[in-house]
């Protein structure tokens, strides 16, 4: 069975994470993504995670976000390094890009330029702040233009908790999904009209729009204040520590429906006429109170008791889980969340599928992250390079 994007040729020049996972996106979806990256390789390749002890055979975390895709080692730096990318451009259906804007005017691989090679290419940038402004030329990761930037960072974290870090590439991941959207609305419209363009996105816009609806709020001219689980206004919307030191989290956004089933599961059926809490208004103002009885209610019991009781009540809940038990839980296996690959140096490995599932088409990992250049060579013949040409792009340090 063919992938949706069977056919879709994919230029993807990006490094770390953001323009390669979406790369990674549309390769587990059938199209054929060729890995631009320098003689030395994409800097993600050789970044050190100090956090966790990584297996030295293979670098997962790039794995990841370079899965499915063909290697090209080349110089863009030199005229002839470039010739090899516009020949590419001719035949190929997206350009992704996510180096600084000046680095495109410099390698002359902006719209103007790679347009006039192909008028129907999709050609998507991602910049870290926007391509306007005065910070449009300042370098970002997504920890500093996402996650710090736009308020997300603030707001996260208890009162007087110093500011919590994100986990690595989070946002990346966020605005390499938008990218994936855009790229497709581009390629829609392109087959109605015949017409290529330009996309821009950037970390620092991504993230606003994760947060939008908290945004949306600052507009408004209402204040926005961190989240303090003691006083949390509705506290059927709060974490709670069970007997076993476990967490849980409720999420009864419809908490007046849900407050009688709640107040049974808590073996406490009085609560629900108590006039403190007998409706969403009264348990605002009486909150604090209401949490300090649940906290007590919650560490009476452990974990497998309290997920009985709330979900015999129809609660609304999720036991907090570490990565361990993700990746054991049986509901993420039953609906394929990973996949075995035969790998090149450790053999059969599990690996994280895309969050869509095709019903009519497949979308699958089937091989690892490529090798530096490991298929420039191929790459060559196919564009109608012979073997003298590929040997003299060697001798002049164009290739690998």
């Amino acid at each position: 069975m063919a992938g949706v994007l069977e056919g879709v040729k994919v230029l993807d020049v990006g490094h770390f994470v953001a323009v390669p996972s979406a790369g990674a996106i549309l390769a587990d979806w059938g199209a054929e993504v060729l890995k631009v990256e320098p003689l030395t390789g994409d800097p993600a390749r050789a970044t050190l995670d100090l956090a966790v002890k990584l297996r030295p055979d293979a670098p997962w975390r790039f794995e990841v976000h370079n899965r499915n895709k063909k290697s090209l080692a080349v110089d863009l730096k030199k005229e002839s390094g470039r010739q090899i990318l516009y020949k590419l451009v001719k035949t190929s259906d997206v350009f992704m890009f996510n180096y600084e804007l000046d680095s495109l005017k410099r390698l002359q691989l902006d719209y103007a330029t790679l347009s006039q090679f192909n008028p129907r290419l999709i050609y998507a940038v991602l910049t870290g702040y926007g391509t306007a402004g005065p910070d449009k030329d300042e370098r970002g990761f997504d920890f500093t233009a996402a996650w710090a930037r736009s308020g997300i960072q603030y707001l996260l974290g208890e009162p007087g908790d110093p500011p919590p870090q994100q986990r690595g590439g989070m946002m990346d991941r966020t605005a390499g999904m938008h990218m994936v959207a855009g790229v497709l609305a581009g390629l829609l419209h392109r087959e109605r009209t015949g017409k290529g363009q330009k996309l821009e996105f950037s970390l620092y816009h991504s993230a606003v729009w994760t947060l939008a609806a908290d945004l949306q709020v600052a507009l408004a001219g209402q204040e926005l204040r961190k989240h303090d689980r003691t006083q949390a206004a509705n506290p059927l919307v709060n974490t709670y520590r069970t007997k076993d030191g476990r967490w849980l989290q409720l999420a009864m956004l419809q908490a007046d429906l849900q407050w009688p089933g709640f107040c049974r599961a808590m073996g406490r059926p009085e609560l629900e006429n108590d006039p403190r809490f007998n409706n969403i208004e009264t348990r605002a103002l009486h909150c604090g109170e209401l949490i300090h009885i649940l906290d007590d209610i919650f560490a009476s019991e452990t974990l497998p008791t309290w997920e009985t009781r709330l979900r015999e009540n129809q609660c609304i809940y999720a036991r907090i889980q570490t990565p361990d038990e993700v990746i054991t839980d049986l509901q993420a296996i039953e609906n394929h969340f990973f996949a075995e690959i035969d790998h090149p140096v450790v053999g059969l490995t599990k690996v994280i599928t895309t969050p869509v599932k095709f019903c009519e088409s497949l979308a699958s990992v089937r091989t690892a992250a490529p090798e530096v250049g490991q298929h420039t060579e191929e790459v060559l013949l196919d564009l109608g390079y012979n073997w003298n040409e590929i040997a003299q792009l060697k001798e002049e340090g164009v290739i690998i």
